[in-house]
């Protein structure tokens, strides 16, 4: 009696071992199943979203008379971050120095009129378009010997290094000066120590509206129109999911429209 009673203990105990080790795999499954790079996640735990920027591209990232950082991108990115719910942190750098930021963690996405291209969807996640807009070529307002991009070929133009607005330069052949940004290549122009920079339409009408005394005007504008969107690190699947959430209820409600014909006099996504 005594043995059938210990053989019975030792199946019931060799039982319930096979079943405890059959949870603890079900539930080490679950768990590899669950993303591990959960940004959203991650954002959210923390209460907040840090956003690199330049903070000195009007009027899309600048810091105003009193000092406060504002501008178009400021008040679209802000305004997604109320829609996730956390709060919004600007960490502000020089554009060639921004995608590093992003690849170092330092911020979770850029908002800088990044533009949409191949080259840098292939290594990085975009959020769906929120600017359209085109190429213009600016050149000093004395300057009448260049009217059109194909006359800047061997000529000196102020571009910051990895910009769209570069690689357009290049590919006229003009020679490239490098700049931290949007304000010194228009110091050069105006200085005449360079003989063109080519740029956004939109923020060069903003500098102009501002300042109608600068001594530059616009010859050219390109027949193709860029996009641009947010920009993330490859793999932030849940978080550019909810940007995009984020961006078209905007639009839907009236958000996006309002922040834009405030910068802008119109809807600039199209």
């Amino acid at each position: 009696m005594k043995k059938r009673f210990s053989l019975s203990l030792f199946f019931l105990l060799a039982v319930s071992f096979l079943l405890l080790a059959a949870c603890g795999n079900q539930q080490g499954q679950e768990g590899a199943d669950k993303p591990k790079n959960d940004l959203l996640a991650q954002v959210k735990k923390a209460g907040e979203l840090r956003i690199g920027t330049e903070g000195t591209y009007p009027p899309f990232t600048f810091h105003d008379k009193s000092g406060k950082l504002t501008g178009f991108d400021v008040e679209i990115a802000t305004e997604v971050a109320k829609r996730l719910g956390v709060k919004p942190v600007f960490m502000e750098t020089q554009w060639d120095a921004m995608f590093a930021g992003l690849d170092a963690k330092r911020f979770d996405m850029i908002a800088n009129e990044v533009g949409i291209r191949p080259d840098r969807q292939k290594k990085y996640d975009f959020s769906d378009p929120y600017i359209t807009s085109a190429a213009v070529l600016v050149v000093h307002k004395d300057n009448n010997k260049i009217s059109k991009f194909e006359d800047i070929k061997g000529l000196k133009a102020a571009q910051s290094m990895t910009s769209n607005y570069a690689d357009l330069a290049r590919s006229y052949g003009a020679q490239i000066v490098g700049v931290e940004g949007f304000n010194q290549a228009i110091e050069l122009l105006g200085s005449k120590r360079v003989d063109a920079t080519i740029n956004d339409k939109l923020s060069v009408l903003d500098f102009l509206k501002q300042k109608p005394n600068a001594p530059i005007k616009i010859v050219a504008t390109h027949s193709d129109a860029s996009q641009s969107g947010f920009m993330f690190r490859k793999g932030s699947d849940t978080l550019v999911d909810a940007v995009n959430k984020a961006l078209h209820d905007m639009m839907q409600d009236g958000t996006y429209a309002k922040i834009s014909e405030k910068w802008f006099g119109q809807d600039v996504s199209k």
